[in-house]
């Protein structure tokens, strides 16, 4: 006898992109959508289309080329944003429009600026029309934790009514405690008269570290979708991580009684993509997918291991994917054979130029480094897949002078909007003097919060994945840049920050 499903929900192209410099291009949003595809994620949140032509044409340019996982794009409860949403999901085999408004009094009044029953109205509308475009609707109660329990039952009898057929109940500020979260849904499942036309969801944020028990709470009360991101990625401290309620759903069976339909090999292959493409690094002991998950350093540990891996493992490393990044590549790999791979994980290079170049750029890597791994080839490609109206500033050649007693020196030649110009400078350090060069052409004005480096794969060999965030005017980005030399690495995701610093789009951050 087969166990009921829980629904995984995953907006890590939507809230995920939310976190500070996280803002992925439409190319980098397709290959994650592709990647979710392969895990085999029920619905893939693609983002906001009414938020800029940009997430438009992402939202679209995803839906059209998935095909086994349904695409959802968000909307406030706005007649624009449910239209432009029903616009970008049009090309998906399986399309869904999820409409939000908020429902707490906080929110409602100094918001919105709406009376209980114009909120009440503003959902019925916007719950009609996404009807009117797709059969597949979601309504979100948001800041639903700190909202009246009479008038959410209300409001969602209504939706309900006007044909959502997913109810949301996000926990939109972190403010929610495991058991009470599960009774608030017990009690609207209870209390609601046509709960039973629809399935009940939830959006649990991180900021007390219990997204995940407070998911879990809710699925042993009644619920039957997650929304979640890889890696827990989101705003401020991020949503409940995917491969955490997954796992603990296949761990605890016993407890939960429900299957998921998601491929647990994928897990490891999703997350170290998601981290390339957005720059945040796993922490080593991130439960499921960080470094030291399955790590035994402790002698009775390793002891009790080595004779029956159960007495200190609970999950097998295989299970979710660590195996997964094997050798695919070598020095004598033919183009074809490369082409075949990129196809495999999901990478497609939109013209023979790019292909040839990206080919070139592996040729070369294959004589620094002797194994080429599949995260080896994701962030070989992603300069390919920038934008070339973003790319002001390219690295042309570099050089860097270290030696003990004297100050270390970068001298760099950087093509501006295709003038290619020489800089140098001296610094503390040749990373230091790197980014003093770059900003002698540059100035910039930027505040550098972030330089994080990170290797792609293991052993001396390994390219260096560098993190480079700055900050002007309120706006942040991240900048990501590889290569087996970590200080070429941080030249490039310098560079790379800056051109998305100058690549200014105003958006839309929606709140759920």
């Amino acid at each position: 006898m087969h166990q009921p499903q829980l629904i995984i929900f995953d907006t890590t192209l939507r809230d995920g992109e939310q976190s500070p410099g996280a803002s992925m291009t439409r190319e980098e949003k397709v290959r994650i959508g592709r990647q979710l595809e392969r895990l085999r994620v029920d619905v893939i949140e693609a983002g906001f289309p009414a938020a800029s032509p940009g997430d438009f044409e992402a939202v679209r340019a995803v839906a059209a080329v998935i095909k086994d996982s349904t695409v959802c794009g968000l909307a406030r409860a706005q007649e624009n944003d449910i239209r432009r949403a029903g616009e970008a999901i049009a090309p998906a085999v399986s399309g869904r429009i999820h409409t939000f408004i908020a429902t707490s009094p906080i929110h409602m009044q100094k918001k919105l600026r709406m009376a209980p029953e114009q909120v009440l109205e503003a959902a019925v509308k916007a719950v009609t029309l996404a009807r009117s475009l797709t059969d597949d609707v979601e309504f979100s109660c948001e800041d639903a934790v700190r909202s009246e329990p009479d008038f959410l039952c209300r409001i969602i009898e209504a939706a309900i009514r006007a044909g959502a057929r997913t109810i949301n109940i996000p926990d939109t500020v972190g403010y929610a405690i495991p058991f009470q979260y599960g009774a608030l849904i017990a009690s609207l499942l209870q209390r609601i008269p046509n709960a039973d036309q629809a399935i009940f969801s939830v959006h649990c944020h991180n900021d007390l570290g219990l997204a995940v028990s407070n998911s879990l709470a809710a699925v042993l009360a009644g619920a039957r979708q997650i929304e979640c991101t890889i890696n827990g990625l989101g705003e401020r401290a991020g949503n409940a991580a995917l491969e955490e309620i997954v796992m603990t759903l296949r761990t605890r069976r016993d407890v939960f009684q429900l299957d998921t339909r998601i491929d647990t090999t994928q897990i490891v292959p999703a997350s170290r993509l998601v981290s390339t493409i957005t720059g945040f690094p796993v922490q080593p002991n991130k439960a499921v997918v960080g470094a030291n998950a399955f790590a035994h350093e402790s002698g009775i540990h390793q002891d009790g291991v080595l004779k029956h891996r159960e007495t200190y493992e609970i999950m097998r490393a295989q299970d979710v994917g660590w195996n997964a990044n094997k050798l695919v590549l070598g020095k004598h790999s033919g183009r074809s054979a490369f082409k075949a791979r990129l196809s495999e994980l999901g990478i497609e290079l939109d013209s023979e130029l790019s292909l040839n170049a990206a080919f070139q750029r592996f040729k070369e890597l294959a004589d620094k480094k002797h194994e080429i791994f599949d995260e080896d080839l994701h962030a070989l490609v992603s300069e390919e897949l920038l934008e070339p109206q973003s790319e002001h500033y390219t690295l042309v050649a570099f050089m860097a002078h270290c030696e003990t007693g004297e100050s270390p020196t970068a001298r760099l030649v950087i093509a501006v909007a295709g003038q290619e110009q020489v800089t140098q400078s001296h610094g503390s350090g040749p990373v230091d003097a790197t980014f003093k060069a770059i900003e002698k052409i540059a100035c910039s004005g930027a505040e550098l919060q972030l330089f994080s480096v990170n290797n792609i794969t293991s052993g001396t060999e390994s390219q260096g994945e560098v993190t480079v965030r700055l900050a002007r005017s309120g706006r942040i980005v991240n900048g990501l840049g590889a290569d087996t030399d970590i200080v070429v690495a941080s030249a490039k995701a310098y560079l790379n920050a800056l051109n998305k610093l100058d690549a200014r789009t105003e958006r839309v951050s929606p709140q759920l």
